[in-house]
């Protein structure tokens, strides 16, 4: 298992109704919700944010495509929008994509463009099989920890912490094996590679240390 993003977005709010703020990789935006929702409409909203993965996705996938085949298509636009019906307790929601392309391009292309919307990673992530899974630490959760040192640099675990270890399995086996005890093999790489494989952990269930210096680097 290995996630998609180095880091994960991390959204923060505090009193202000209802505004809050969304950090990537790069930045940082302001979210909202409309002022009929009790918000200031100082940004997008969360089905805003839905709708706009999809318009980005679908803008991106057709341009690589249009670019790779030579066309003369300058300017694509995408429109998105959802509605919603319940019956018998059953909640369907539609997503409606317009591909609005330049007035005179070939009817050819305009049906192989809407072809390749429909195979944009996002469509893909949408119209698959979609699972949420929600975690919550606890103070105690913290106190315990487990550390792991090769002479250079000790390795800190907290296993409370730690709900993602699939990933550090997969991305270094040879420091990371689940079927071994202690799962850990601190020997099994260098100290650098070791080092940015434990500054990846999104949860800050791993942290480390040089031995000379005991300050935890936790990944932020």
């Amino acid at each position: 298992m290995e996630y998609k993003l180095q880091k994960p977005v991390q959204g923060t709010i505090g009193t202000t109704k209802y505004q809050h703020v969304i950090e990537w990789r790069n930045g940082q935006f302001i979210a909202d919700e409309p002022e009929k929702q009790g918000g200031q409409d100082t940004g997008p909203d969360p089905y805003t944010l839905l709708l706009s993965s999809l318009a980005s996705c679908t803008l991106v996938t057709l341009r690589m495509y249009i670019d790779r085949k030579g066309w003369d298509i300058p300017v694509i636009k995408v429109n998105v929008n959802m509605w919603q019906t319940k019956e018998n307790d059953i909640l369907t929601t539609y997503l409606d994509r317009d591909v609005v392309l330049p007035e005179g391009t070939d009817p050819e292309q305009k049906n192989r463009l809407l072809e390749i919307a429909a195979q944009c990673p996002v469509s893909k992530i949408l119209e698959g099989n979609i699972k949420v899974r929600s975690y919550v630490y606890h103070d105690e959760d913290v106190d315990k920890k487990i550390k792991y040192t090769n002479g250079d640099i000790t390795v800190v675990w907290k296993p409370e912490l730690c709900k993602h270890s699939g990933r550090c399995v997969t991305q270094l086996p040879k420091v990371f094996n689940l079927k071994t005890k202690p799962w850990v093999t601190i020997t099994g790489a260098d100290s650098e590679t070791i080092k940015a494989q434990v500054d990846k952990c999104p949860t800050g269930a791993l942290s480390w240390f040089k031995n000379d210096d005991t300050t935890e680097n936790t990944p932020s």
